[in-house]
């Protein structure tokens, strides 16, 4: 069965713009134009990938994000909005977006990002690879060179973090939202010591490490073999 895309977007032009683009390549679109049906049609239909406005008329965008990563945290969820600037791109992010798309945008595009999105949440069905590090999300078991790698919850949950946005730098900020839900008993510097385990088991004395950092800015996987 194809791919279920839910569009919440309150700009009809735009809304059916994207509704028919969709669906020559292929996918069934559902439309809503406010954020509480938008909730309600992804508790009904579970759609696979959400495109979500930020400027919607009753509930905000925001909220409507932060409910569908609480509520349905495999989600992916694309942003389409005005709302441009690094500031609001890093504060969608933060909230649990998937990516981030501003007004006005290339179609194509924005259809690249969708296969990109879709193409990692089928993965999360079955045994993900990196060079020699496989994942089962299933069972949450990892393996390393053929070898058993032990984790705990919170290894685990940080590892598919990094690889489901591999080849993407995550910041200290993203990293806590996403893993430890960014309470404010837990400070930044805990990403740098749960990295620090991961390396020594998923890393130590592998031909090719696999975590890298990027200097004053976080943390990410490069995997050579995804480009999008």
């Amino acid at each position: 069965m194809a791919p279920t895309i839910l569009i919440i977007e309150d700009e009809k032009p735009l809304l059916e713009f994207l509704q028919g683009f969709l669906q020559e390549e292929g996918y069934i679109v559902e439309t809503v134009t406010d954020g509480g049906n938008g909730l309600n049609s992804i508790s009904r239909r579970k759609p696979d990938l959400v495109l979500l406005d930020l400027g919607l008329p009753d509930v905000n965008g925001e909220t409507v994000l932060e409910t569908i990563k609480k509520d349905y945290p495999q989600l992916r969820v694309i942003i389409l909005t005005a709302k441009a600037g690094a500031e609001n791109i890093i504060k969608g992010l933060n909230l649990g977006a998937d990516d981030y798309l501003e007004k006005p945008f290339d179609a194509e595009i924005l259809l690249a990002r969708i296969k990109a999105r879709l193409r990692r949440t089928t993965e999360s069905e079955q045994e993900v690879r990196i060079r020699d590090l496989v994942i089962n999300l299933q069972t949450r078991e990892v393996w390393r060179n053929k070898n058993t790698v032990v984790l705990t919850k919170t290894e685990f949950d940080l590892l598919w973090y990094l690889i489901k946005n591999r080849n993407r730098v995550l910041t200290r900020d993203m990293i806590l939202n996403h893993v430890w839900g960014y309470t404010t008993d837990v400070e930044s510097r805990v990403v740098d010591v749960y990295i620090g385990y991961l390396r020594k088991k998923i890393d130590y004395e592998a031909p090719v490490p696999l975590i890298q950092n990027k200097r004053g800015i976080g943390y990410f996987i490069k995997d050579p073999i995804d480009t999008v």
